[in-house]
């Protein structure tokens, strides 16, 4: 097992995102039979009451959150299960996804396929193709090594502008800028523009103390879901043997050999990913983790709401 090679400006789709590739992610969409809209207004707490009742069709059932409004309370449903379930409704207007990308250095790395910024860039792209195709508007936020921010635009015009804002992102020098994800989230929150959905693409290492009262509170602008990027030794540790790593353009080796090196390398590697996805799986929100080598439509369709694809 290499390291993928050190980062060139040549759009490979290794080390590089090729904008080409998230182009051609358009043709996964045109597969896939588009599911239902969730409400922001359903999934908001405090911020349903205003568009309560014309123009809202029932669309499915859920636990309990807090900030829910109580008055959509599914009673029966919390009667068979005795857990309390909150009814979530369709609304009749034009929903919008803002993608918060997560482009530290440390998503610039990768041991299968990509570097983890690529797939993040796939995510992101899949996940703007997959919002026009269901009528909603999209943009996106970079946070960390890049600062800047797309303004949701609507149709195939606002896909490919988020695709070629993923990619002039990527080419930029890597620096080492740091921000914290709770910053990154409240910044989101006064940069929504009326999104109803935020997607946030992560590898989690920005994740801080703060950031679970800051995801809390977009929550209750916005539906949130996570993606987690992570690598395959973040994730389980790698079988014995010696490693080749390469970080700014040194090379170093790293010897694996008892169960224990292997293990404690690994944890310290998914620090990162492991925190992200406990934070959301612990405030209930909809996330999903995958490794560099994985199918990022898949990931991101499920996220959102994407039914089996025709056939």
């Amino acid at each position: 097992m290499n390291a993928v090679a050190s980062h060139h400006a040549d759009g490979d789709g290794r080390s590089q995102v090729a904008l080409a590739e998230l182009i051609a992610l358009r043709a996964r969409v045109g597969r896939v039979r588009m599911a239902p809209l969730l409400s922001r207004a359903a999934r908001s707490g405090q911020q349903s009451s205003r568009l309560y009742g014309r123009g809202m069709d029932y669309a499915e059932s859920r636990v309990y959150q807090a900030g829910d409004d109580v008055r959509r309370l599914d009673w029966r449903l919390t009667a068979r299960s005795g857990k309390l379930h909150t009814k979530l409704f369709q609304e009749d207007r034009e929903g919008c996804l803002l993608i918060l990308l997560d482009t530290h250095a440390s998503m610039r790395f990768g041991t299968r396929a990509r570097f983890k910024s690529v797939q993040a860039a796939r995510a992101a792209a899949a996940a703007a193709w997959y919002a026009v195709r269901a009528g909603e508007r999209v943009g996106v936020m970079a946070f960390g090594h890049a600062d800047q921010l797309l303004r949701p635009q609507a149709g195939p015009r606002g896909a490919l502008a988020v695709c070629g804002a993923l990619a002039e992102w990527d080419a930029q020098a890597a620096s080492d800028r740091l921000e914290p994800l709770s910053d990154a989230l409240a910044r989101a929150s006064r940069v929504l523009h009326g999104a109803s959905r935020v997607l946030l693409v992560s590898d989690g290492f920005s994740c801080d103390a703060s950031a679970r009262q800051r995801l809390l509170d977009l929550g209750r602008h916005a539906g949130v879901s996570v993606l987690v990027v992570a690598d395959a030794l973040e994730l389980a540790p790698a079988p014995p043997g010696r490693y080749p790593l390469e970080h700014a353009g040194e090379r170093c080796e790293v010897l694996l050999q008892s169960e224990r090196q292997r293990s404690d390398f690994q944890r310290a590697l998914g620090a990162g990913p492991a925190r992200l996805g406990e934070l959301a799986q612990s405030l209930g929100l909809r996330w999903n983790s995958i490794d560099t080598t994985a199918d990022a439509f898949d990931a991101v369709s499920g996220l959102l709401g994407a039914r089996r694809p025709t056939r």
